[in-house]
């Protein structure tokens, strides 16, 4: 245990699909700087406290801040990798139901209202399979599934796609090294001798976005991990990736994350 918290056993994941139609509970503190790739039978909720996770899939890379939640559907071979081993994870581990709609087929991150947070402390008292038979407890379970379609109308664009081309890898390398500076799409294209006709539709077709798209989201996520810690203002942080006004930084940052950068220190260890 860490503060009084229980740790992630490792061993849990073999009995999530153990039994195919209970649903599984497990909340604990990380205690570890991973869990390796796997992939479960059921779709998993994922909500974080006390910092980030990185989930890593094999097409793309998922930050998940505190107070979200990463839907992962079924059968998505993955890995979890926390910014520290103190962060706790809440998981709720559902079978398919007949009321399934396709919002359970993607893999996406959402945040999270007053009303999901209930229900998410409310599901903190169990722990295991959950089954029909366990009466209220399932019917309340199902329905925090049920609910979820209908509480997460905002998909947050937390992920960044892996590059194949060889060019396009040693640009987003550049421009991950660089972050502290306000490079353009011109000045990009000539430092690798690039037609900036031919780089926009490289990252069209390589990443389903444009330049600006991936470097926005790329200097948000790299900002949200800067947040951690505590030591280092909001200013500060706008600074180190590559924004010079408060104001635009903070609107940015509210537009790709969904809530303000003071608002998210604020909230990142609320339920802790």
């Amino acid at each position: 245990m860490i503060n009084n918290k229980p740790l992630v056993n490792k061993y849990y994941m073999t009995e999530v699909d153990s039994f195919e139609d209970s649903i599984y509970c497990h909340h604990a503190m990380m205690g570890e700087p991973q869990i390796t790739e796997h992939t479960h039978n059921k779709g998993q909720f994922l909500y974080t406290e006390g910092g980030m996770v990185f989930l890593k899939t094999a097409h793309k890379s998922f930050y998940l801040p505190a107070r979200h939640y990463i839907w992962i559907p079924a059968g998505t071979t993955h890995s979890i990798h926390p910014s520290s081993p103190e962060v706790v994870m809440r998981n709720l581990y559902f079978p398919k139901f007949d009321t399934d709609t396709a919002f359970f087929d993607k893999i996406n991150i959402y945040p999270v209202n007053d009303l999901l947070i209930e229900l998410i402390m409310f599901s903190n008292r169990w722990e295991g399979n959950i089954f029909a038979t366990e009466e209220p407890k399932y019917t309340i379970a199902k329905a925090s599934k049920l609910l979820l379609p209908e509480l997460s109308e905002t998909e947050l664009p937390l992920a960044l796609p892996y590059p194949k081309n060889d060019k396009l890898k040693e640009i987003v390398k550049f421009l991950e090294n660089k972050i502290q500076e306000n490079i353009s799409f011109t000045k990009i294209a000539q430092q690798f001798d690039v037609s900036e006709r031919t780089l926009a539709r490289l990252f069209k077709k390589e990443l389903n976005m444009s330049f600006i798209q991936y470097y926005t989201i790329l200097r948000m996520l790299t900002a949200l991990k800067l947040l951690l810690d505590d030591k280092i203002s909001v200013n500060e942080v706008a600074l180190r990736v590559g924004y010079s006004s408060l104001p635009t930084f903070s609107n940015t940052f509210n537009k790709i994350i969904g809530v303000r950068p003071s608002e998210y220190i604020k909230n990142k260890n609320l339920l802790l």
